[in-house]
């Protein structure tokens, strides 16, 4: 038995539903190049993340792919296909958003060969099948965990540009959707322990934001920053990342669950904006009036 099913009663599980054909308007000429208020770190911050998912989307996938012949459960293949299909469009729609930096003069190409070599060559490469999947299993928690930061009431992306918010709304509902998938793979098929679990989220805890910075850099290089400007920036972002009520400090108490012995996603019973934008969504069937509907129903507008 697998530890999905062992968990299927929770009552945060939630369907894996993808979404498909979906419209942002990522091309719409009213968002601005810093999108989040004006505010450069934070706007450079989100455009790292996105430049970041379509290689690391497609090395989620092949990691779980890694162990899907050895799987003869029919629920957690259905759940895999769905999980592939959800990552798939996550793909394509920060493609779109990616596009929108590319009409800037944004090398994209330069920065996703950066993360797609990083992970999907010399992490494939170097380590072992089971901690590839242990590493995705650990990133996946934190953009599971996002939704504790996008929809809180402080309301973090109160100042972004609607079409960009929605995005971000969208994908971390739908990884809250998926986020036992990689999980169950991981501990029933790829046998791994509890201390290459968290090594793994230790790992990630450090590759992650260290990619994010880098590419953040390039970015600020791109657009004229100064050594000494960067350096400003650098200095209120942080704060802005890590001060109390800051875009992290939502997240914090949820990170630590991970390292528990014994612990599953599906523990993880809190889903800040769930209903609301499902709710929202199957009405309309348009992202963007789910995202506004969603912030007005959590009185974050």
């Amino acid at each position: 038995m697998t530890t999905q099913n062992t968990n299927a009663s929770s009552p945060a599980v939630h369907p894996i539903v993808p979404r498909e054909k979906l419209q942002f308007n990522l091309d719409d000429p009213s968002i601005p190049k810093y999108w989040m208020g004006g505010d450069a770190f934070q706007s450079r911050f989100w455009d790292a993340l996105s430049l970041i998912f379509p290689p690391g989307e497609k090395y989620f996938m092949n990691c779980v792919r890694d162990f899907r012949d050895q799987i003869a459960d029919p629920k957690l293949l259905q759940d895999i296909k769905d999980f592939n299909r959800q990552e798939a469009q996550h793909s394509m729609v920060h493609r779109q958003d990616n596009d929108r930096l590319r009409r800037q003069g944004v090398d994209v190409d330069r920065l996703t060969g950066y993360v797609d070599k990083l992970l999907n060559k010399e992490y494939r490469s170097k380590y072992s099948k089971g901690y590839n999947l242990a590493a995705t299993s650990a990133l996946e928690h934190f953009t599971s965990i996002i939704a504790h930061s996008l929809f809180d009431k402080r309301d973090v992306m109160k100042e972004a540009h609607p079409n960009v918010r929605a995005m971000y709304s969208w994908h971390a509902i739908e990884e809250v959707e998926h986020k036992g998938v990689a999980y169950d793979v991981m501990e029933d098929y790829a046998k791994v322990g509890y201390l290459k679990r968290v090594w793994a989220l230790v790992h990630a805890s450090l590759m992650f934001p260290q990619t994010i910075f880098v590419i953040q850099r390039q970015l600020f290089i791109h657009d004229g920053f100064s050594f000494w400007q960067r350096m400003n920036l650098m200095r209120k972002g942080l704060w802005w990342l890590f001060k109390p009520g800051g875009l992290l400090q939502p997240m914090l108490k949820h990170y630590w669950t991970y390292y528990k012995p014994g612990y599953h996603p599906w523990q993880e019973t809190e889903q800040p904006g769930y209903d609301h934008w499902l709710a929202a969504f199957n009405a309309s069937g348009d992202p963007i009036k789910a995202s506004e509907q969603t912030r007005a129903a959590m009185a974050l507008a």
